[in-house]
């Protein structure tokens, strides 16, 4: 009797799929199965589909390209439809592929199964709550792993995995290292077990050894079949009382860089679905292994440069303190363009530099390293501040000026300043860089404006003025980056706002400078940042450089004390309202709003009448002294010009001559001393709470 003639006799159909040509050939009691005349036929893929129920066919085409993948038979229970769509039978399906180069052929077996029973779950591997519940745990476990960022998260997700209907108690996830394979991780272990696993080589008789070396999956079901085509390394795994394996290549852009272990304490026959979920989980963890590796050979690359681009900040300046941060932007390698720098200079001298190279890519990153080397060239040169930003701009320029991918040249922004640790004078030139903010002793915090120019590199010749302050005992500097501000959605205000309350915050006899710079990093990134998010809640980070530099020593003036002093010269009249900002700050928490007013109107008067009525720069000073509440400000605008202010009567339609009797009105007090070149006009104000009386017109 022919095999063909036993077969049919019970029930069971023979049919061959050629995956090259499409064509499907059935015998005479696989067309009867389905739902074809009972003769032996040839048909398109696309017949043959018709017949099959279309989820059934979507489930039978990835056990098949299982199958083809690991060379093992492809099984599935399939519902026949007939041409109204209704359900006629249900077969199983066995079959074993044949592969030919990028081809394959498959060979196998269809027979009728018997339905079940109604009111009986359906565990079939295309029916029931099982597929459902396997397609859940699919994508959860695929979104687990997609967001484990380090080789540790991966292998705590792959170990917290609960398959549906059967669950691994032992995991092992196997990579490669020259001949040798290593064990990344495991997981239902003892510490010590993965010892002889740890270092074997290649070539060892060993499942996961082979799976490298073939990249196909090995499944073991039951104790006989490990020891029975593994007997060299079965000893090692027989006293782990496991009962069925399963190791899984782990395959990245068709290459094998590892294997994964599934290890059960019950038998488990490795259903084509039950492999189908394994492999699934295979490629997921492998993708995220890879992924892995990738960020933290990043964050290494990152680091390192990091390392190599900031400085450490050198010795101890005498009678100074220093701090400094560097946090780079969240996205891709952790690098940008942002530094800091500290510099020893002859004769004692320290040169603090920070800066922000336009870009948060690797090209910032290398034009900041080159940059910050040429500014410690030029200022080893002995150059003054002005001259080595204006060398830096031409440097910048040059480099960048047509070259490829930097579209007409990159620009940095740069703040340049020297120290004299003896004096505490600070020697400031600016290049579009953000302005200093000074601590005072007392807890006053205020922007200093200083002189600046363009950005370095926007025009090969720059003048780059400077401006020169004092950093008195009990004070603080801080300079920053634009990223300290904005970081959070914020703008210049409202970041500088955010950050003027934590310097007021700060015990500078408690707290050390490097708490105080912690601080301001975690004002921005920690935790309580997400809830003070700034107006711009859509602006993209940007990395944060941060340099804090607190002179040392008893204040030379009582906490009840503040001054301060800036210039504003005849090339830059715009500074006459960056003088009217900074008495504000100053007088920030002065009992009478008024008084400010009129504080602020009166200087903006004096500092006019000097660019307007002579050929020099002015210079403002002013202090306050007392407790709070019973203050005294003295303002002084001094300037070159030995010619005396006279008292004018202006008509009502004249835009000049009002500025001393504004100050006979608004100031308690008010005067002109003579000097040996030039003048000073003063005022003073007595500081009056609500109700303590007015001041007197």
């Amino acid at each position: 009797m022919r095999t063909e003639d036993v077969l049919a006799a019970i029930a069971t159909g023979l049919w061959r799929w050629d995956n090259a040509s499409g064509i499907v050939t059935l015998d005479a009691e696989a067309a009867r199965l389905l739902g074809l005349p009972a003769e032996p036929a040839e048909l398109t893929e696309a017949a043959v589909r018709s017949r099959f129920h279309p989820v059934d066919w979507n489930e039978i085409d990835g056990i098949v390209n299982l199958a083809v993948a690991e060379g093992t038979l492809a099984e599935a229970r399939l519902r026949i439809m007939d041409e109204n769509g209704r359900v006629i039978r249900t077969v199983r399906s066995r079959s074993k592929p044949f592969v030919e180069g990028n081809d394959y052929q498959l060979v196998g077996t269809l027979q009728e199964v018997a339905e079940p029973q109604p009111g009986t779950a359906s565990r079939t591997p295309v029916t029931g709550d099982w597929r459902r519940s396997r397609e859940a745990f699919l994508l959860d476990a695929g979104r687990a792993l997609a967001e484990a960022r380090s080789t540790a998260e991966v292998l705590r997700v792959a170990a917290s995995l609960s398959m549906p209907g059967f669950s691994p108690d032992g995991l092992a996830v196997f990579g490669v290292s020259g001949d040798r394979l290593t064990i990344i991780g495991h997981h239902g272990h003892n510490a010590g077990d993965d010892g002889p696993f740890s270092d074997m080589p290649l070539d060892t008789d060993y499942p996961a050894a082979e799976v490298v070396r073939t990249g196909r999956a090995i499944y073991l079901p039951s104790p006989e079949d490990y020891r029975k085509r593994f007997p060299a390394t079965w000893p090692l795994a027989q006293r782990f009382g496991r009962e069925s394996w399963a190791f899984l290549p782990l395959i990245v852009a068709g290459r094998t860089m590892g294997a994964w272990m599934a290890a059960f304490t019950y038998p488990v026959s490795f259903t084509p679905d039950e492999r189908s979920v394994l492999t699934t989980v295979a490629r997921m963890l492998a993708q995220a292994l890879a992924r892995a590796g990738v960020a933290e050979s990043e964050r290494e690359l990152s680091l390192g440069l990091q390392r190599t681009m900031m400085p450490v900040l050198g010795p101890a300046i005498p009678g100074m303190e220093v701090a400094a941060r560097y946090v780079p932007t969240g996205g891709g390698l952790q690098v940008g363009g942002d530094w800091y720098d500290m510099i020893q200079l002859p004769g004692g001298r320290i040169a603090l530099v920070i800066g922000d190279v336009q870009g948060h890519d690797v090209r910032a990153a290398g034009l900041m390293g080159q940059l910050r080397i040429a500014l410690r060239a030029y200022a080893s040169e002995g150059h003054r501040p002005d001259a080595v930003l204006s060398r830096a701009s031409r440097f910048l320029y040059g480099i960048t000026d047509g070259a490829e991918g930097d579209h007409g040249g990159r620009f940095a922004t740069c703040l340049y300043l020297e120290v004299d640790p003896a004096t505490g004078t600070l020697d400031i030139a600016r290049a579009g860089h953000p302005d200093p903010a000074i601590r005072m002793a007392d807890g006053t915090v205020m922007l200093r404006p200083t002189a600046g120019g363009l950005p370095l590199g926007i025009v090969p010749d720059t003048d780059y003025p400077t401006t020169r302050l004092t950093l008195e005992p009990g004070e603080t500097l801080m300079i920053c980056t634009d990223g300290l501000l904005e970081t959070g959605g914020h703008d210049l205000e409202t970041g500088w706002t955010r950050i003027r309350t934590l310097l007021e915050l700060h015990d500078a006899e408690g707290e050390s400078l490097e708490v105080l710079a912690d601080s301001l990093v975690q004002a921005v990134h920690g935790p309580g940042s997400h809830h003070t998010t700034g107006p711009l809640a859509d602006r993209r980070e940007d990395d944060i450089a941060v340099l804090l530099l607190s002179r040392t020593g008893a204040p030379l003036r009582s906490a009840a004390a503040r001054r301060t002093a800036m210039t504003v010269a005849q090339a830059e009249p715009e500074r006459i309202a960056a003088a009217r900002q900074h008495l504000r700050e100053l007088l920030h928490d002065w009992a009478d709003p008024e008084q400010v007013d009129s504080a602020v109107l009166m200087v903006s008067e004096m500092v006019t009448n000097v660019l307007v009525h002579t050929d020099g720069d002015a210079l403002l000073v002013a202090e306050a002294r007392g407790d709070h509440g019973k203050r005294r400000l003295r303002v002084e605008v001094a300037d070159a010009s030995d010619e005396l202010p006279h008292r004018r009567r202006p008509g009502e339609m004249a835009s000049s001559g009002r500025g001393l009797v504004l100050m006979e009105m608004l100031a308690h007090e008010w005067g002109v001393d003579p000097r040996g070149e030039g003048k000073s006009i003063w005022f003073e104000l007595h500081e009056e709470r609500d109700g303590d009386g007015e001041v007197p017109l």
